[in-house]
């Protein structure tokens, strides 16, 4: 996972960190007292014809985005405190969120973008 943030730990440990924090953040259930957040998501793709946002959070089924007057396209969905992978699909193709403060693989081993919501 790629983060702006200035390590002084080693590359495995920082490897390490990201992989437990990603692999035991609780996506399905908020801790208690925590309820989801709306987050709103934002692409730049004025020649587009479809936009969709797919993540852990929707089981990676695509979310219509709403092409706004600008060229940019927006969808707000409800999200859980944690670590959210996801990625915009732009006519059917995947792109990265480039800003997204981190990055990683999913299962099949693709690149996605990851979100934190506080």
């Amino acid at each position: 996972m790629k983060t702006r943030h200035k390590w002084k730990e080693s590359h495995h440990e920082k490897i390490l960190f990201m992989n437990l924090a990603l692999n035991n953040a609780d996506h399905a259930h908020p801790p208690a007292g925590h309820p989801p957040k709306p987050v709103s998501f934002y692409f730049a793709a004025p020649q587009a014809q479809s936009v969709g946002l797919a993540g852990e959070f929707n089981h990676w089924q695509p979310q219509a985005m709403e092409r706004l007057p600008d060229g940019w396209w927006h969808v707000q969905t409800e999200l859980p405190r944690g670590f959210h992978p996801c990625r915009f699909l732009v006519d059917g193709k995947p792109m990265l969120d480039p800003h997204a403060p981190g990055a990683d693989r999913d299962e099949w081993n693709e690149p996605v973008s990851v979100v934190m919501v506080i």
